[in-house]
């Protein structure tokens, strides 16, 4: 039995996303004071928005990575537009001297990458679903 899997009222899942965003214009602003006020922030809205962020770190200064999970019931864009939207307005009322390398007000790049990740490969799932007819 996978110990990983999460019980809800309706259903028991493992939704897990591997999730990259970078700084607008890739400004290499993420020092390591805003990298530990940032993870602080991500934990609290995960907690507040009923998600789990597993692994969170900064690479090069300049975009962030996590991995994340979630219910079923909260979309990865919802999840995204929370971290994002959340820590960027946030990170700004801590750290005003980021102002001077980003205008517009604006922390995050718009757009993001995400992946699902799981404990089964696709292959090993193709496999399963073919083999499903030929059972009888």
């Amino acid at each position: 039995m996978k110990t990983n899997l999460v019980h809800y009222r309706t259903c028991v899942c493992n939704i897990n996303y591997h999730v990259v965003w970078c700084v607008k214009y890739r400004q290499k602003v993420l020092t390591p004071e805003i990298e530990k006020d940032l993870k602080a922030i991500l934990l609290s809205v995960a907690k507040d928005k009923g998600f789990t962020i597993h692994e969170c770190e900064v690479g090069t200064a300049d975009h962030v990575h996590c991995f994340v999970s979630a219910p079923p019931k909260l979309s990865i864009t919802n999840l995204v537009k929370y971290m994002k939207g959340i820590s960027g307005r946030m990170l700004f009322e801590r750290h005003p001297e980021l102002r001077n390398h980003l205008w517009r007000g604006q922390l995050w790049n718009h757009s993001y990458y995400v992946e699902t990740v799981g404990d089964v490969s696709e292959e090993t799932i193709r496999k399963y679903i073919e083999r499903q007819s030929k059972a009888y």
